[in-house]
């Protein structure tokens, strides 16, 4: 019925890392139980407010505190790892969680943190093929030569690891199909679906999930039983989620991003982020199937996100038919 998504931002204003990250594990244990149906973490490096920059030890710790929700990372920047050793961690994960770890892949956008890191920006593209490549052989758990070397990944992976490729561009489509992967678009133009289909034919490839957002649907949803007052509460951290979001994105066509720059703008925008009463998250339910729940958005201090993932499982779900 919901989802849950940590990124861990922890700005100035809110509530340091020390407490952010304890409090992100006790809130999936205790959601497991009550209506969660997926974990989202994602990742950013050489952010000022300490966006998630490790989502692999991340996704660990959630496993390790959860017993069969599925979890997502989503989106992995490609081009900043060595491939083998992603591919051994993802192996090491998939025995952890018992294969519950998905994972999209993704080029990057922002070059502050190829930059942090000491990879070439300009070479992404590059780097994500070449990086595809490896990973996805190296994770069939047997030895191969790459480029006169030998590589072989241990632990291999139980089954097959769910591996999609995600992007806005029909570029990042084409890879996707070129390698045989699902793709996650982050708008829904229909020239960048169109595009991975026609590549999928051009290879030979039979096409896999294709997920599309849907214009409106919002990422980052709370329920409160005073809407303006949870504005006023709480409007100052999804400002901070939105604007933040919003930087370095050039693409006018992403589906989750917001324009506003006040917390009246944000909610007067009705999109990405929303605060909705009891009735009208169970007619979202209704709706959507599901509410995208972000209880820490902004580094928001956990003694308040509780008050409103309860009030979801307390007030809202009670009354979504089974």
């Amino acid at each position: 019925m919901f989802t849950l998504r940590f990124d861990m931002r922890a700005p100035a204003r809110g509530t340091p890392p020390s407490i952010l990250y304890p409090a992100a594990l006790e809130m999936a244990e205790w959601s497991e139980t009550r209506g969660l149906i997926l974990l989202v973490v994602s990742e950013h490096h050489a952010a000022e407010d300490g966006f998630l920059p490790s989502p692999l030890p991340m996704a660990a710790a959630l496993a390790a505190r959860t017993k069969s929700v599925p979890i997502a990372v989503s989106a992995l920047i490609l081009p900043l790892y060595n491939p083998v050793r992603l591919a051994e961690d993802i192996g090491v994960l998939d025995h952890l969680s018992g294969g519950r770890i998905s994972y999209t892949l993704g080029i990057g956008y922002r070059p502050e943190e190829f930059e942090s890191l000491g990879v070439d920006y300009h070479r992404r593209g590059e780097l994500a093929d070449s990086h595809l490549d490896i990973l996805l052989k190296a994770l069939g758990g047997e030895r191969f030569n790459d480029d006169g070397r030998s590589v072989l990944a241990q632990p291999a992976p139980e089954g097959k690891v769910r591996i999609s490729y995600g992007g806005g561009t029909p570029q990042a489509a084409r890879r996707a199909a070129r390698f045989g992967l699902g793709f996650n678009a982050q708008n829904n133009l229909p020239e960048v679906v169109q595009a991975y289909y026609d590549e999928c034919t051009r290879h030979g490839h039979a096409p896999g999930r294709v997920q599309q957002p849907r214009p409106g649907f919002p990422t980052t949803v709370f329920v409160a039983d005073d809407v303006d007052r949870a504005w006023q509460e709480i409007g100052p951290y999804l400002l901070h989620d939105a604007v933040s979001y919003a930087h370095g994105h050039h693409d006018p066509h992403i589906v989750s991003l917001s324009k506003a720059n006040t917390i009246d703008a944000l909610r007067a925008e009705n999109g990405s982020h929303r605060i909705y009463t009891v009735e009208q998250a169970v007619e979202a339910i209704a709706r959507d199937g599901v509410l995208s729940l972000h209880p820490l958005c902004g580094g928001l201090p956990p003694d308040i996100a509780w008050t409103y993932l309860r009030r979801v499982v307390d007030e809202v779900l009670p009354q979504v038919p089974r």
